[in-house]
C-alpha cells in the first residue's frame, strides 16, 4: 500500500473514533506488551544479526525498556485521559474551565537504527496511549530488526489502525511528503531539519530527538573508580552507538593520569584484554560508519584500543588522550566507541568549553562537591543527563526524555509521551441563570471601573 492510501485509510478509521475510547486504547497497549514479550527471543536474534547486540543489553536496553513503559501507560491511562480542571477569573462569573485531552490523529514515528525495537515501539506506545493511529517507518540500516517489528505489529493492528512502512530513502521522502497530525523523529541533526521543514508546509507539530556531543565532566573531588566504571558502560554500550553516550570527558588536570588509567583497567575489566574477542560486544552498524570512525583515530594519542577488524565491522573501546579541541573528533558527534579526554581546570572552565558549542543532548558530572553540582547545572544548558552515572537518566517513565537547542525538541516517556500526541482543549463552560452586562457595549466609565477590578 503507498503511503498516501495508508494516511487517508488511517485518517477513515480514526474518524470513526473508536480509538478514542479506553477501552480500545487499554486493549491495544495490551495486545502490544503480549506481543513484544512473546516475540522477545525473536527480537534479540534480530538485534544482534544487525549490531551483534547481546540478548542481554537487547532485553537491558530496549526490550525491557519497552515493556516499561507499556505498564506505566496501563497503570495510568485513565487519570492520562481524564479532563482536568482549571481556574476561572472572577470576570468570567458563573463558569466552570476545563482542559479535555484529544489525539492529534494520524501519527508518523521514524526511528533510527541504533536501538529500532526501543526508539520504534517507545514512541508508539505514547501514540496509542494517546488515541492516535500511527505510521512507523523503522530504520532500513536494521533490515532484520525491521523485518521482525512488522511481522510483530502486523500481527496485532490492522493497517488502518498500526501501519508499518519498511524501505530506505525513497520511503523516507515518500512519508514525508504527507500531511500527518504529527511526525515523531529520532536520528541525526541533518536529517531532523529536513523533518521539520517537510512539516512546516502544514504546519503538522514535530518531535525531534537528535543529538549533538554530549560532555562529561569529572572534576577531582569525585570517586574515580567509580567514575571510570559507569563512564565505561554509558560509553561503550552498544559500540558507543548510543545518542546519549558520553561523547568526550572533560577532566580535571590534578586528575587526569589517575583517570585515564583506571579507564583502561575498567575496559579491560568489562571487556577483556581483547575486546574483539568478546561475544557480547557490539558491532559498527554499516562500512561507511566503520572507515569514518577509524579515520577519527589520528585525531589524539591512542591511550588503550585503537584496533579495528574491517571483516566484522567491529572497532576496540578506545581512548585518546592529547587531543586538541580542534581535531577532527571534536568536530562531530562521534557516535563510536571512540572517547576523547581532555584536561580542564576547574569546573567552570569546562562549563565554558561545553557553553561555547551546541547544546548537547545529554551532560554527566562526576563530583562530590555538592556546589560545583549546583553551579553546573545550573549554568549549562543541556536536554537531561546525571550525577556520578551516565546514560540512566532516560530509562525511566516518570521523567521526560528530550534535547534542547540542536539536539532535539519536545520530549517522551511516560505522560510525556502522551502529552506528545494529544492536544489538550481548553473549555469554558457559561451558565445562563446570570449574565454579567459589564463587558458589552456602550463602554461607560462604571463598567470600566469594575472590569479593572475584577482583571486584577
Amino acid at each position: 500500500m503507498q503511503p498516501e492510501a495508508i494516511v487517508a485509510a488511517q485518517r477513515a478509521f480514526f474518524a470513526t473514533e473508536k480509538t478514542r475510547t479506553a477501552a480500545w486504547r487499554r486493549h491495544a497497549l495490551k495486545t502490544l506488551r503480549g506481543a513484544v514479550a512473546a516475540r522477545e527471543e525473536e527480537l534479540c536474534a534480530a538485534l544482534h544479526a544487525d549490531l551483534h547486540k547481546s540478548a542481554f543489553e537487547g532485553y537491558m536496553c530496549e526490550v525491557g525498556l519497552v515493556l516499561g513503559e507499556i505498564d506505566y501507560m496501563l497503570k495510568n491511562l485513565a487519570r492520562l485521559m481524564r479532563p482536568r480542571r482549571a481556574k476561572t477569573p472572577l470576570a468570567q462569573f458563573s463558569a466552570q474551565s476545563f482542559v479535555v485531552p484529544e489525539p492529534l490523529g494520524v501519527s508518523l514515528v521514524m526511528s533510527p537504527w541504533n536501538y529500532p525495537v526501543l526508539l520504534s515501539l517507545d514512541p508508539l506506545v505514547g501514540a496509542i496511549a494517546a488515541g492516535c493511529c500511527a505510521v512507523v517507518k523503522p530504520s532500513a540500516y536494521a533490515p532484520a530488526t525491521s523485518r521482525v517489528l512488522k511481522e510483530l505489529l502486523e500481527s496485532c493492528f490492522a493497517p488502518e489502525y498500526i501501519a508499518v512502512v519498511e524501505g530506505g530513502h525513497a520511503e523516507n521522502e515518500a512519508l514525508l511528503e504527507q500531511k500527518f497530525d504529527s511526525v515523531f523523529f529520532t536520528g541525526s541533526v541533518a536529517v531532523g531539519r529536513l523533518v521539520m521543514e517537510k512539516a512546516a508546509r502544514w504546519p503538522t507539530p514535530v518531535t525531534l530527538e537528535l543529538g549533538g556531543k554530549s560532555p562529561c565532566i569529572i572534576d577531582e573531588t569525585a570517586d574515580l573508580a567509580l567514575a571510570a566504571r559507569r563512564l565505561v558502560f554509558g560509553k561503550y554500550l552498544n559500540a558507543g552507538q548510543t545518542c546519549v553516550a558520553p561523547d568526550y570527558v572533560l577532566v580535571q588536570r590534578s586528575v587526569h593520569d589517575e583517570l585515564l588509567e583506571l579507564v583502561r583497567q575498567e575496559i579491560a575489566e568489562q571487556f577483556g584484554e581483547q575486546p574483539l574477542e568478546n561475544p557480547d560486544y557490539g558491532r559498527i552498524v554499516n562500512e561507511r560508519h566503520y572507515r569514518r570512525l577509524m579515520g577519527l583515530m589520528q585525531s589524539g594519542r591512542v591511550v588503550c584500543g585503537g584496533e579495528g577488524r574491517a571483516e566484522t565491522l567491529q572497532i576496540a573501546p578506545t581512548v585518546l588522550a592529547d587531543v586538541s579541541p580542534e581535531s577532527p573528533v571534536m568536530q562531530e558527534e562521534i557516535f563510536g566507541p571512540i572517547l576523547p579526554v581532555l584536561p580542564c581546570g576547574t569546573p567552570e572552565e569546562a562549563m565554558r568549553f561545553v557553553n561555547a558549542r551546541p547544546k548537547p543532548l545529554a551532560l554527566y558530572l562526576f563530583t562530590t562537591d555538592r556546589a560545583a553540582e549546583r553551579r553546573v547545572l545550573r549554568g549549562c544548558s543541556f536536554g537531561g543527563g546525571c550525577v556520578n552515572d551516565t546514560v540512566i537518566h532516560l530509562a525511566t517513565s516518570d521523567m521526560a526524555f528530550g534535547g534542547v537547542g540542536e539536539s532535539g525538541i519536545g520530549s517522551y516517556h511516560g505522560k510525556h509521551s502522551f502529552d506528545t500526541f494529544t492536544h489538550y482543549k481548553s473549555i469554558v463552560r457559561k451558565a445562563n441563570w446570570i449574565d454579567l452586562g459589564i463587558r458589552y457595549q456602550p463602554y461607560t466609565p462604571e463598567n470600566e471601573a469594575l472590569l479593572r477590578r475584577f482583571l486584577r
